[in-house]
């Protein structure tokens, strides 16, 4: 949450960011995502790909960090 109220990408709670991935990429359906059904289920989609890159990016902490 932090990460995303520093980029401004406040619009989603981190409740809602999980279910969104869990949604897309849980494949089998058993609440729980292995390293594997991450990376792939990532790595297929797309627009999940730039969500958890903006989502993710440090460069903006860095900044905040770096002036103090």
């Amino acid at each position: 949450q932090a990460i995303q109220a520093i980029n401004g990408c406040t619009n989603m709670s981190a409740e809602e960011f999980a279910n969104i991935i869990f949604q897309k990429i849980d494949v089998n359906n058993d609440g729980e995502l292995t390293l594997e059904e991450f990376i792939n289920g990532v790595e297929k989609d797309e627009d999940l790909m730039e969500l958890i890159t903006k989502s993710f990016d440090l460069s903006n902490v860095l900044k905040v960090i770096q002036n103090g």
